[in-house]
């Protein structure tokens, strides 16, 4: 029964009921990981729209190229040309879009239940992912403190984040206001994130309460990090 999975749907021609079963399960599948994606990493709304809709179009280009080698690579280079106006994402969304791709290769060329077995498979992994506490990583904090220019920021919080924080690091400094301020930037991971109100509570009297911004790490949209 297991033996199924991998075979093809197609025989030797491609009949209309072939093609519409493969469309929708495209389709379907899509869907699925659509949503997967946006509830464990919360996606934006074009990549939720992409992802409907990916597995149904590489299915229709698969099943257009049919073994045609000009054709293949007219469509390498479209995918290429798409490829370098698309500005790059985090790497869990190159992931999704590679499940999708995946799957819908999967549904061109026929095996359908390889392409369910493989979106069942990598959404599952990944919706158990997300709801293990440890897998989500979620005290991870961008710390933006203001200290004035005659304050030695080498040391100087040394104490708090040994308290409150599990691992810290100083990822840029520099001046402000005429240079009568310096902004330190800190990337920290959080020991309880039900503290965090106290760990800035101390930090403000450390600094003579001048400005402190504490942020989720967030990805923008070229794939970088930003607070």
């Amino acid at each position: 029964m297991l033996d199924g999975l991998f075979a093809s749907l197609y025989g030797d021609t491609t009949t209309a009921s072939m093609f519409l079963i493969s469309a929708a399960v495209a389709l379907v599948l899509g869907w699925v990981i659509a949503v997967v994606s946006r509830k464990t990493n919360n996606g934006s709304d074009s990549l939720f729209g992409a992802l409907i809709f990916l597995p149904f179009l590489v299915q229709l280009v698969i099943m257009l190229v049919n073994g045609s080698v000009g054709t293949g690579v007219a469509v390498m280079g479209a995918f290429s040309l798409i490829r370098f106006r698309s500005a790059p994402g985090s790497a869990q969304d190159i992931a999704v879009i590679f499940l999708a791709m995946t799957v819908g290769l999967a549904c061109g060329m026929g095996y359908i239940g390889l392409a369910v077995l493989a979106t069942l498979v990598v959404c599952g992994v990944s919706l158990i992912r997300w709801a293990v506490p440890s897998g989500r990583g979620g005290a991870d904090r961008e710390l933006k403190i203001t200290i004035p220019e005659d304050m030695d920021y080498t040391d100087l919080f040394d104490d708090l984040f040994a308290s409150y924080t599990t691992q810290h690091s100083l990822t840029s400094v520099k001046t402000a206001n005429m240079g009568s301020l310096y902004n330190l930037h800190y990337r920290i991971r959080l020991k309880d994130v039900s503290r965090e109100k106290a760990f800035l509570d101390d930090l403000r009297c450390r600094n003579g309460n001048l400005e402190i911004a504490c942020a989720h790490v967030s990805v923008g949209k070229e794939g970088k990090e930003t607070l």
